[in-house]
């Protein structure tokens, strides 16, 4: 699946629907194929990136854990020791 779509679920504070809409859209783009659509289609294109962002609401609405929620800090700090594991930190 495409990196940039990013885990939503579970975190303090929620998702908003601006993150919904962008990860909507970068799902869209990668089923696609499309960075931007074609005149021809961007009607299909823009509904489907409504579609989905209804869809991933409604996902999100109606999940259930118990599970305490996450700290997107302390995700990104874990994210960020991971590309420094991975590609190095050029301090040596």
């Amino acid at each position: 699946m495409c990196r940039n779509i990013k885990t939503l679920f579970n975190f303090e504070p929620p998702a908003t629907e601006e993150e919904i809409q962008a990860a909507a859209l970068q799902f869209v783009r990668k089923i696609s194929g499309f960075q931007t659509p074609s005149k021809a289609n961007a009607d299909a294109f823009h509904l489907a990136v409504e579609e989905v962002t209804a869809a991933a609401r409604k996902l999100m609405g109606t999940l259930v854990t118990q599970a305490e929620p996450r700290s997107r800090e302390a995700e990104a700090e874990r994210a960020r020791a991971r590309n420094a594991k991975r590609f190095g930190t050029g301090e040596e």
